[in-house]
């Protein structure tokens, strides 16, 4: 069966992913949910930024093999990262309305100016961007180095069997992943899926989301690499 690897977004832990990683067990898949470096607890943002998280997910991925790897929101920054690191042990890459960054660029590149401004209003300690009132109470202050830090990367995604996209349809005054979105969209090598669901699928279409990731797992005797492009609106 296949392996997951579960990347929150910005202020997330590995708690976000609770139902999606029980559903995809119950399947027969073996699940790795993380919570990224400075938002665990008694963590410290100070000295984390983007390739210290990368780094992090890349020890893990470095122990297995045909990994389906995910991530939801910034979480497409790790995912870009180590996909390119360590192709050899990734199978697909899942953005989950995330940030498809291109070589040298950051989130505060990729984003729209509400979210710099979330990003520049930083806690007392100068070094992390508090959750946004909205986000569930387990939320932690998100180390700002890792929305700061430009990415290097030295190839593109084309490797890999599946590339998958979920877009979010419900953001109340635009998407910040819109440019993301527009560069996958067309592209025939990506599957893409534009939801009728906010930004958190993991909370507001558990079960959507989770027929999608199987369904990625599902496709492994198919062939590689690609496949169709498919955009399907929910």
């Amino acid at each position: 069966m296949s392996t997951y690897v579960l990347i929150p977004g910005a202020c997330h832990g590995a708690w976000c992913y609770d139902d999606l990683a029980q559903r995809l067990r119950a399947a027969g898949h073996e699940v790795h949910a993380l919570t990224l470096a400075g938002l665990g607890e008694g963590d410290s943002p100070v000295g984390v930024n983007l390739e210290t998280h990368i780094d992090q997910v890349a020890e893990v991925v470095r122990g297995l093999d045909d990994v389906v790897l995910v991530g939801h929101s910034y979480g497409g920054m790790v995912v870009s990262g180590v996909a390119d690191r360590l192709p050899e042990h990734i199978d697909s890459v899942v953005y989950l309305d995330a940030l498809v960054p291109r070589d040298g660029e950051n989130c505060w590149s990729l984003v729209d100016d509400a979210h710099r401004k979330w990003y520049i209003g930083v806690d007392e300690s100068g070094f992390a961007v508090p959750p946004m009132p909205f986000f569930d109470p387990r939320a932690r202050a998100h180390p700002l180095a890792t929305f700061l830090q430009r990415i290097r990367l030295g190839a593109d995604l084309s490797r890999f069997r599946k590339r998958v996209y979920l877009y979010a349809e419900d953001w109340p005054s635009g998407s910040p992943m819109d440019e993301s979105y527009q560069r996958v969209r067309d592209d025939p090598s990506w599957e893409v899926h534009s939801m009728a669901s906010k930004h958190n699928f993991m909370r507001d279409i558990p079960s959507e989301l989770a027929g999608i990731l199987l369904g990625v797992a599902l496709a492994e005797s198919v062939g590689k690499p690609g496949g169709e492009h498919a955009e399907r609106r929910r």
